[in-house]
């Protein structure tokens, strides 16, 4: 025999020790989508079969402080007792074994005799218990499900970390949407009553722009979108500038159709060109042009927004974009921490400018990123 032959009949999974392993691995995997939803009676009842697999034990129940949120194995009416079981444990934060008499049982094949709590701990806060069931509180036992415990609260924490993140980013567009200028509101509206008596069909399409434009700033569903959308709500904007400014402001927008479905953080752009118009073009004198691309760049999309107003000091963007918010009037900062967060540190916004010389800021996106969609 060659050694090759040996090689080639040997298990690829290894020894029986390699196998048990992948089992657990491949069993905690199941079980963590639920949890990472948050303690829930729904991620409970999903995740308790796969923990009580990785513990061998007739019985598991979870339970959050007020309440069991659910039970899996035999004899679940001894579920009633799951609460009563829990107040030591959360009240110390300590894992404790319960004995056959405080489980209560009268039934002498009960095959559950001794009972393990352990606590769910997130932020150094009990938020409720992971009970095991067996004959027996074996020390095995015990500490397999004191691990199983701290492994729950890990994947716990990590929802709570979503959560937290989620919170920030909806904190994050409502100061964006606080930042949409009362004086644009005002001035549109002065400029759709100019056209009431001299151009009635005109003054109606500018208040149609303009309800576009308010209904998708302030539209409460999604932390993305896709980048037409995000276009359209920017294209409904600029009609009423251009309105506004009439011949003063000249606005160029291409956009290659194969990047429009590509998702991006619901107003990363507009705020862009609200800064282009408000900082750029108003304070110059003569025409000022804006000049919008996107364009398709392999695995990214690359959107430029340029305007050649009176551009601005790169200190103080600079400045603004590490959160003095002193300087950061249009969210500058907001919308570059967005995108970082969603996508990485790489596609943070480039901005080139100086005094006189216009502003051009560069968005890169990805065409696909895991875990990002409308």
């Amino acid at each position: 025999m060659t050694p090759w032959s040996g090689l080639l009949r040997r298990d690829p999974l290894g020894s029986q020790a390699d196998r048990a392993t992948f089992r657990t691995l491949h069993t905690a995997s199941l079980a963590a989508p639920p949890l990472r939803g948050g303690l829930t009676e729904a991620a409970a009842q999903r995740s308790l079969k796969f923990l009580r697999a990785l513990l061998g034990a007739p019985a598991v129940a979870m339970t959050d402080t007020s309440r069991l949120l659910a039970w899996d194995g035999a004899r679940s009416g001894h579920g009633t007792r799951s609460l009563r079981l829990a107040e030591t444990t959360l009240r110390n934060g300590r894992t404790v074994v319960a004995s056959r008499a405080e489980i209560d049982c009268d039934d002498p094949g009960c095959p559950l005799r001794e009972g393990i709590v352990a606590p769910l701990v997130v932020e150094e806060k009990v938020v409720g218990t992971l009970q095991v069931f067996a004959l027996q509180a074996s020390a095995v036992l015990v500490q397999a499900s004191d691990e199983v415990a701290r492994w729950v609260s890990g994947q716990l924490e990590l929802a709570e970390l979503d959560a937290s993140r989620t919170r920030l980013i909806e904190a994050e567009v409502r100061a964006l949407r606080a930042q949409i200028s009362p004086h644009f509101i005002y001035n549109s509206l002065t400029a759709i009553a100019s056209f009431t008596r001299t151009d009635p069909g005109r003054a109606r399409e500018l208040l149609l722009d303009l309800a576009e434009f308010t209904r998708y700033s302030f539209r409460r569903h999604g932390e993305f979108t896709t980048l037409a959308e995000e276009l359209r709500s920017i294209e409904a904007y600029l009609v009423i500038e251009k309105a506004r400014f009439g011949d003063r402001l000249v606005v160029t927008v291409r956009v290659a159709p194969e990047v429009l479905p590509v998702v991006v953080p619901f107003l990363c752009l507009q705020p862009l060109v609200e800064n282009a118009v408000r900082h750029g073009i108003e304070g110059r004198p003569g025409q000022g042009e804006i000049t919008i691309l996107a364009q398709d760049a392999d695995r990214e999309c690359v959107v430029t927004i340029e305007d050649n107003g009176i551009g601005e000091d790169p200190e103080r963007v600079r400045r603004a974009l590490t959160g003095d918010t002193a300087l950061d009037s249009v969210g500058l900062a907001n919308v570059d921490e967005r995108l970082r967060t969603a996508f990485g540190d790489e596609y943070g916004l480039v901005v080139e400018t100086a005094p006189g010389a216009g502003t051009c800021v560069t968005v890169r996106l990805p065409k696909f990123r895991p875990g990002v969609h409308v």
